[in-house]
């Protein structure tokens, strides 16, 4: 699934072909693409007609299109969803389920899908921390990149928990955008095997675990973000291209790149998580 850094590319193409252009008219496919706009496809095309399209926006793995008259586009990419920009005669995508097209009769902005994991829906603006959201993300957490973002409180709140340390950085209401493969990243970074306790953890490992989280995720977003198939694409169609420069995600039995010891793998959560048993060992008590 597409994490900060996928979002946060797909966001600043949308604000460079999108932002500032009015809808002329918009096209609903496949009606669980709108699953979530509860009144349908009929209002969510009408909703859409004739509005001008404000900057891009983005909090953890979410994105949104904000409105004239305080209403958003609201999207969330799921496992495959795409927001691609293409000329109005191209031929439909294979997977198309959403088409919006603008008054300029440049190019429309086109939701596809092949799963139907993911959902746009048009939505009033409330406000949640530190800044204006959509109403249905209001109970998500800021991200690490966000100028509200308060370091000492999330410290405060992760070492309050009773969980382990992967577990929380996966829960989006205490931090957002971070995703299975960047909170593996950013533990081996930070020296951390994701089943420490959190109550465990100083102050100062905290702050060294998020500064691993921003720098991980940063470094992504210069190389386009994490591409492991044609689902993730940019609004262009263009892979990222991270994946050849991850340290232990999707690497078993390669060696680390800082001690030389086989990546393991290690089921989590339905998942897999990755790790390096010298440089992270498991936790068997005492203080991290």
């Amino acid at each position: 699934m597409p994490e900060l850094p996928e979002v946060e590319v797909v966001r600043r193409g949308l604000e460079r072909w999108v932002s500032g252009r009015v809808v002329a008219h918009a096209e609903v496919l496949h009606p669980r693409a709108i699953r979530r706009h509860v009144p349908g496809a009929t209002e969510f095309s009408a909703r859409l007609k004739g509005r001008t399209v404000g900057p891009a926006e983005r909090r953890g793995k979410y994105l949104w299109l904000p409105l004239d008259g305080s209403d958003a586009i609201l999207a969330h990419l799921g496992m495959s969803g795409q927001l691609l920009v293409v000329e109005p005669d191209s031929e439909p995508e294979r997977h198309l389920r959403v088409r919006i097209g603008f008054t300029d009769g440049g190019p429309e902005l086109r939701f596809v899908d092949q799963r139907t994991f993911g959902h746009v829906l048009v939505t009033g603006m409330t406000h949640a921390g530190g800044r204006d959201v959509p109403e249905p993300i209001a109970h998500i957490a800021a991200d690490p990149f966000e100028e509200h973002f308060d370091d000492d409180g999330f410290a405060h709140r992760l070492r309050a928990r009773q969980t382990e340390v992967k577990r929380a950085l996966l829960d989006q209401s205490l931090i957002s955008g971070v995703g299975n493969i960047y909170a593996d990243e950013a533990l081996w970074r930070a020296r951390l095997h994701g089943a420490r306790p959190t109550a465990m953890l100083t102050g100062p490992k905290v702050a060294e675990l998020l500064a691993a989280a921003r720098g991980v995720m940063a470094a992504a977003l210069s190389e386009g973000g994490t591409s492991f198939d044609s689902l993730y694409v940019n609004v262009n169609g263009e892979s990222g291209y991270f994946d050849r420069s991850l340290a232990v995600y999707g690497r078993r039995d390669e060696p680390c790149s800082r001690c030389g010891a086989p990546i393991i793998r290690e089921s989590f959560m339905n998942r897999s998580s990755y790790s390096c048993p010298r440089c992270q060992p498991r936790p068997t008590g005492g203080a991290a």
